[in-house]
């Protein structure tokens, strides 16, 4: 006789301008405040408010927290290593965003 388990899974839908609490991306992507902090001095992301207390993050600082996290620890490539390599992933997608608008 067959088991018919079902796995139920949940979400919640972030868009590009929603705004993250330092806490709630921290959840989001598995980090410490400090590792947060530490991309936001390197200039990885960018967060919304004066005092860390008061800070919000848009809903891109998910994927951009992630990928420098992926690259620390699959590459071991340093905080300043990973800036230039998303600082270069960015500028490869707005280039390909341009190239697209000019296609006829």
């Amino acid at each position: 006789m067959a088991n018919n388990q079902h796995e139920t899974l949940s979400g919640v839908l972030i868009d590009a301008d929603t705004g993250l609490s330092l806490a709630q991306l921290c959840r989001a992507c598995s980090v410490h405040a400090e590792y947060v902090v530490e991309l936001v001095e390197e200039g990885i992301i960018q967060p919304h408010g004066e005092e860390i207390t008061r800070w919000y993050f848009p809903g891109l600082c998910i994927q951009r927290t992630r990928k420098a996290r992926r690259l620390q620890s699959d590459l071991g490539i340093n905080l300043a290593g990973v800036a230039v390599i998303l600082q270069l992933l960015d500028d490869v997608d707005e280039l390909s965003r341009r190239l697209n608008e000019l296609e006829p």
